[in-house]
């Protein structure tokens, strides 16, 4: 071994020893950032027993509106409606309803405090406790 191959070995084992500790440091976070993502997901949807995307729909505007939002924008085709609720702060929730099988309906919540996503599942819980009495209701007002 030369004085010209020993700096650059050593040069070379560094830089696998940066690059193995950037691939497990970078693993981890992203198992970590899959792992909240998966919580936060769970946080924002529910599945209800109907087959009817309509009527979840209007039954999501209602519980949106018994909660202080003034809905924004509502389209029956893709299944979404968007409110905001002003009480001295601004948030806005966006909902999806979308088929989940033949007799099941998913919605998700996607909640944005200003312009930040709202990742406490305080609101969703509030907001899925709320929709579910609404539906409970709504199936059994039409029997």
């Amino acid at each position: 071994m030369t004085s010209r191959t020993l700096p650059a070995l050593l040069a070379a084992l560094l830089l696998l020893a940066c690059l193995a500790g950037c691939q497990t440091t970078s693993r981890n976070q992203i198992m970590a950032a899959s792992a909240s993502q998966v919580e936060l997901r769970n946080y924002q949807s529910r599945r209800f027993d109907t087959a009817d995307k309509e009527k979840t729909l209007r039954t999501v505007m209602a519980t949106l509106q018994d909660l202080g939002f003034i809905i924004d924008k509502a389209d029956m085709v893709l299944g979404s409606v968007s409110g905001t609720k002003l009480s001295g702060y601004s948030l806005r929730m966006t909902v999806s309803v979308r088929p989940k099988g033949q007799e099941q309906m998913l919605v998700r919540a996607n909640a944005q405090y200003n312009i930040t996503a709202v990742e406490d599942p305080e609101p969703y819980q509030q907001f899925f406790v709320s929709l579910e009495k609404s539906m409970f209701l709504t199936a059994h007002m039409d029997e």
